[in-house]
């Protein structure tokens, strides 16, 4: 995998300033439990972010496109005043995401593409479960890291224009419907508390 020291700037700064939206909300209820949370989302949350893109550029790069993750800056703007002003209950989070470079991207590729985001929080959920079941920092990092990675994958997959689920269900409606009822039903039962 081909990265620049741009993309690297680029994923650390969007990797840092979501850790702080979503711990913020501590730094206004529990000061003392903040650095906690910081750690907890840069893992958790960090490892959902940064697995989602990355697997987006490995999956084009393995097509022989040239793509990078690159800031979106109103958007990281809007994330960190969304978490501020709410105090850390609303989010809106769009810092980016992998451009690729092509006049003509094939239905097919872009779908395998676009699913790949999703597939890979599916994988990292799958190991954050078993993460979970512990106590202690590790346990508190696997509850984060699952329940981020679920929905992570979930929201890509809905049907909506710029996300992933509107490429993938242009490519194929049966892998769309298979990977949104998936991801959706462990989301919803993570929710519920039974996962």
């Amino acid at each position: 995998m081909r990265i620049s020291r741009t993309e690297i700037q680029h994923l650390a700064i969007a990797w840092i300033v979501l850790g702080l939206c979503f711990s913020v909300r501590y730094l206004f209820s529990r000061p003392s439990l903040f650095l906690m949370f910081f750690l907890v989302a840069l893992i958790g949350l960090g490892t959902a972010f940064i697995g989602h893109e990355l697997a987006h550029k490995l999956v084009a790069q393995k097509f022989g496109y040239q793509a990078e993750f690159r800031l979106w800056w109103l958007g990281l703007i809007i994330a960190a005043l969304s978490a501020i002003i709410s105090m850390g209950r609303i989010l809106f989070a769009a810092p980016g995401a992998v451009y690729i470079l092509s006049y003509y991207i094939g239905r097919r590729e872009e779908g395998l593409i676009s699913i790949s985001g999703a597939l890979a929080n599916l994988v990292l959920a799958f190991f954050f479960f078993f993460m979970s079941q512990g106590s202690g920092f590790a346990g508190l990092v696997g509850d984060w890291g699952l329940t981020i990675n679920l929905w992570l994958a979930a929201f890509n997959m809905l049907p909506i224009p710029p996300l992933d689920g509107r490429k993938v269900m242009s490519w194929n409606l049966g892998v769309w419907l298979i990977i949104t009822v998936v991801a959706w039903g462990l989301f919803v039962f993570r929710l519920a508390g039974s996962l």
